[in-house]
């Protein structure tokens, strides 16, 4: 649950936190008649991001159990790459996010185009909506009940904290948050590509296609499943989506969920640093 609440609360903030400059930036310049269109937008993209994420569950439900596997293993590599992505352009552009926001807006308005300045809102929201459907497929397939619970949590901080900020004029340093969330999410963006390549590892078995001693055991735990620290079990089930934490692991998983950490936490220091 905790590492559906964090993905969830950090593009739900980030969404929130978009629109929140649109809508300051037209209340201080007088623009009041076009912050509808602003939310209009936003609905749309909401909207658009449920019908998709429906529609990629009802998908999941009609393939076979090998293609199932396949599927997850695609569903949390396609994650792991749009969080990379989300969390490099965060740390880069987190700085002057505000700046190129209201830049964006006042194009639009400039051109005299209402639709226009609608697309950009819902453009905005819609991508932010989709990178939270796309993080979350992979833990509905883990646990579909933590994953509900985690996501209107950190929906429900979320909106709650953009609001706040809109209201009340809180100081937050935006480029730290994202900063700060960025290793959270590295090490959850780490876990899951050892899942998916744990579950690629199933799909080739199943395919009769061998890996050597890729797919042999590069440990084995001696824990139980009725152990609380089994990653299927209560406690170890949250390590397993937070870290990735599985009392086994392929030689191929290993090597992938390590390399992962080791390339993309130096190299998040080093852009922040820069940046």
């Amino acid at each position: 649950m905790l590492g559906q609440f964090v993905i969830t609360l950090r593009e739900v903030f980030e969404a929130a936190l978009i629109v929140s400059i649109i809508i300051a930036y037209l209340l201080r310049t007088g623009r009041v008649n076009l912050t509808k269109y602003t939310f209009y937008g936003s609905y749309l993209a909401i909207i658009l991001g449920i019908i998709i994420g429906i529609f990629i569950f009802l998908i999941y439900g009609t393939l076979s159990p090998i293609h199932k596997t396949l599927f997850e293993a695609i569903a949390a590599y396609l994650a792991v790459g749009v969080l990379t992505s989300v969390i490099l352009w965060m740390i880069t552009k987190g700085k002057t996010l505000k700046i190129e926001i209201e830049r964006k807006v006042e194009i639009s308005i400039t051109k005299g185009a209402v639709m226009a300045f609608l697309f950009l809102s819902f453009v905005i929201v819609f991508r932010e909506v989709l990178e939270t459907v796309l993080f979350l497929t992979p833990f509905i397939f883990i646990s579909l009940n933590d994953t509900i619970l985690g996501a209107s949590l950190g929906i429900f901080i979320a909106l709650l904290l953009a609001y706040s900020i809109f209201k009340l004029g809180m100081n937050i340093n935006i480029r730290r948050f994202f900063y700060l969330t960025s290793f959270l999410i590295i090490l959850l963006a780490g876990g899951l590509a050892g899942y998916g390549t744990h579950e690629l590892i199933e799909y080739f078995e199943d395919s009769n296609i061998q890996l050597g001693f890729l797919s042999e055991k590069a440990f084995s735990l001696n824990i139980g499943e009725d152990n609380l620290l089994h990653h299927k079990n209560i406690i170890g089930s949250i390590f397993a989506v937070m870290f990735g934490y599985s009392v086994s692991m392929e030689w191929l998983r290993l090597i992938v969920h390590i390399t992962y950490l080791l390339i993309f936490i130096p190299l998040t220091i080093i852009l922040y640093r820069k940046a």
